[in-house]
């Protein structure tokens, strides 16, 4: 048997929450023909950043997350404003969450959060000048403060669970991998 897409039959937005739209879709499968509902998350692409000072250390935030309810050590990301470049994005987000700014962002590749139930992208970026030029830009809803991590201790953090944001690692090992 080769698997096969299935065929979308109907669509329906049926709850938007700002960040992200959930949608209903009927779904024909290849295999008998029937019919099943599913759903998917809509959002916007996403853009996370490697920031590395000339200390070589990974410019990292602590925030409070409401999934988790807890604080949470993560690398600087968000979401891709409309007609944003994906690098602007990424460098964006460094400023505004850590205070760093850099002149120049290296893309290390692009991946599905959850392609089982979001239809968006992530996409990595890893800067290696980054230098501290303003105080983090806190809002009502996202406060943040700076870490900075050791580039050599990451791989060390990633497995004992310090940082355990799936993105985050996802894109941390990926920076490991190509960079280490």
């Amino acid at each position: 048997m080769k698997v096969k897409p299935w065929t979308v039959v109907a669509s329906e937005q049926v709850f938007d929450g700002r960040v992200f739209t959930v949608e209903q879709t009927m779904c024909q499968s290849p295999v008998d023909d029937s019919v099943h509902d599913f759903f998917r998350l809509r959002s916007v692409d996403w853009a996370h950043i490697v920031p590395i000072t000339e200390n070589r250390e990974i410019v990292m935030v602590r925030q409070y997350r409401h999934g988790s309810g807890e604080l949470s050590l993560e690398i600087p990301a968000g979401m891709i404003e409309a007609g944003e470049a994906p690098a602007d994005a990424a460098a964006r987000e460094c400023l505004e969450e850590t205070g760093y700014q850099t002149n120049a962002v290296q893309p290390f590749g692009v991946m599905r959060p959850n392609p089982a139930l979001f239809v968006n992208y992530l996409y990595a970026f890893v800067a290696f000048d980054v230098h501290r030029v303003a105080d983090i830009a806190q809002t009502a809803t996202e406060q943040t403060e700076v870490e900075l991590v050791p580039v050599k201790r990451i791989a060390e953090m990633l497995q004992q669970g310090v940082v355990d944001h799936a993105h985050d690692c996802a894109t941390l090992w990926r920076f490991i991998h190509e960079y280490s």
